[in-house]
């Protein structure tokens, strides 16, 4: 396996991974220690509102590198 497509899946995973810890609310993902930063500072709401962000950047950023790593 080359080192594109292992950026690719592990940059892929953890975006789609956030965008549905998120979207489903998990507590436990919500309540972790460098979640809590986040809650504090933008509410619940809008602590999920980031992640999905967050989780759709990495996707986009996982994207990038493997069509351009060729």
């Amino acid at each position: 396996m080359n080192s594109d497509l292992l950026t690719f899946l592990l940059m892929f995973g953890a975006g789609v991974f956030t965008i549905v810890a998120a979207v489903m609310d998990w507590n436990w993902f919500m309540n972790n220690y460098r979640a809590r930063f986040f809650v504090k500072l933008f509410g619940r709401f809008g602590a999920r509102i980031f992640y999905v962000l967050l989780g759709f950047f990495l996707v986009g950023l996982s994207i990038m590198f493997y069509l351009g790593g060729s």
